[in-house]
């Protein structure tokens, strides 16, 4: 049998998955085979890391309300417990931008909560 070179749509689909991994280390920019394994595990990440950003997000406004919150002489706990009793529904992160941004504003709030 006669050997028979790659056709127009298989090497358009080699050069698409080498541009797409451009830049990776080693084989995984220049071998097909590997940039295909590479970029098959960098969209798992990419799913999973775009969830855990939220996660990550909601961690660091806690940490900013608690910080504030101690300046002004109480908890986190104590402050979100307050707010769910006075069915208050003020989200985490504009708690977190009025600590960061705007502490004025955001002491008189909780002086009117507790």
């Amino acid at each position: 049998m006669a050997r028979v070179k790659k056709g127009k749509t298989a090497l358009k689909r080699r050069r698409n998955v080498l541009a797409r991994a451009k830049g990776y280390n080693f084989g995984r920019s220049k071998k097909e085979k590997q940039a295909k394994e590479a970029l098959v595990h960098s969209g798992a990440y990419a799913f999973a890391h775009r969830r855990d950003k939220k996660n990550d997000y909601r961690k660091l406004w806690n940490v900013r309300i608690n910080a504030s919150l101690r300046e002004l002489g109480t908890t986190y706990s104590k402050f979100i417990g307050t707010l769910k009793k006075k069915n208050l529904e003020i989200d985490r992160k504009i708690l977190a931008t009025l600590a960061k941004d705007h502490p004025e504003t955001f002491s008189r709030l909780v002086r009117q909560v507790s």
